[in-house]
């Protein structure tokens, strides 16, 4: 008996092969539990690690678990099988009494994300959730026109869902050490901030946004986008959208953000303890024209009981300056 496992699956592509007999158990359930910890064996093999964690971190024992799923739960090698802790990063915070982005710093995604880049894939697809066929992530190739496989099989993507009606799995990052070590990787290729640089503006938007100085958050933002290529042309939209959506999904680090994922939401709504954006963007079109669907979309009616300021940041990007031209801030 062997047991062969890596980053990409091993390819059969020959009947003269010596390894054409390979049972692939990659996703057949009674493997799932196979690789990394679960949440029993966490909490009944490293409870004392736990408690100690919870007490460095002055915090207590629940609220440190659900720092630990948070942080490195969520790895699902069947639609049906139990969430897998990441050993490697649960490991190193018990080591190191600290929940950092351990298995992300064995290795950087320069290849997935050069790859995504070729392919011109909409990495909003990766953020939201994607909906695919087993054989969209299971192929073994890489492939520019398919990056899915690669980012899958590497760890950085994971099952989320299936719906078993229409044979579709939900792939999405496992945890928020992959989701946001991936999105801060991810700026620099989208944006003239440097990969040293993101995690302060990132902190200064969510000091900014939680001591009211809107303007001092927008002012930031343009910093983000100063860096579209003229050469997109035609995907500037696109662009700019994905450089928006990977801003206020990192705010997620650190303060409540939300950023639209369907019909009937505003494009995005931060929670700070203090107040509630609702922020509308507009591409060619004017600030007071997001301000007015925000009105007439009703935006704000489900925060209006919740005691907190109400904040609508109308916002306008210029197609034509590759930037925010123009925003208003209202205060309800």
């Amino acid at each position: 008996f062997v047991f062969l496992t890596g980053v990409t699956k091993f390819a059969q592509v020959s009947v003269f092969s010596d390894l054409n007999q390979l049972n692939d158990i990659s996703m057949k359930s009674p493997y799932a539990a196979l690789c990394g910890i679960t949440k029993e064996e966490l909490l009944k093999t490293f409870l004392p690690e736990l408690e100690r964690l919870a007490k460095r971190r002055g915090i207590s024992l629940q609220e440190v678990i659900d720092l630990m799923e948070r942080q490195y739960d969520g790895y699902h090698f069947h639609p049906e099988g139990v969430g897998m802790f990441n050993p490697f990063s649960v490991l190193n915070a018990f080591d190191a009494e600290e929940m950092g982005h351990y298995w992300f710093q064995t290795g950087t995604p320069t290849y997935l994300v050069d790859l995504l880049k070729q392919s011109d894939y909409d990495i909003r697809l990766l953020i939201d959730g994607v909906e695919v066929l087993a054989s969209a992530f299971s192929e073994y190739r890489a492939e520019t026109n398919n990056p899915l496989p690669m980012i899958y099989q590497s760890g950085y993507l994971t099952i989320k869902g299936y719906d078993d009606d229409v044979k579709l799995y939900t792939l999405g990052f496992p945890n928020d050490e992959v989701r946001y070590g991936f999105l801060n990787f991810l700026v620099p290729y989208y944006t003239n901030v440097s990969n040293d640089e993101t995690g302060f503006h990132i902190a200064k938007f969510m000091r900014e946004l939680k001591s009211g100085d809107v303007e001092a958050f927008m002012e930031r933002l343009k910093i983000f986008f100063s860096g579209i290529p003229y050469e997109l042309s035609d995907d500037t939209e696109r662009h700019y959208q994905v450089i928006f959506h990977v801003v206020f999904t990192l705010l997620g680090q650190f303060i409540r953000s939300e950023v639209r994922s369907s019909r009937g939401r505003a494009d995005a709504v931060v929670h700070t303890p203090t107040a509630i954006y609702v922020f509308e963007f507009k591409l060619d079109g004017t600030a007071d024209a997001a301000l007015k669907q925000i009105d007439e979309k009703g935006y704000l009616i489900p925060y209006t009981l919740d005691g907190r300021k109400l904040v609508k940041v109308g916002v306008n990007f210029s197609k034509e300056t590759r930037n925010i031209d123009e925003y208003i801030v209202v205060e309800e």
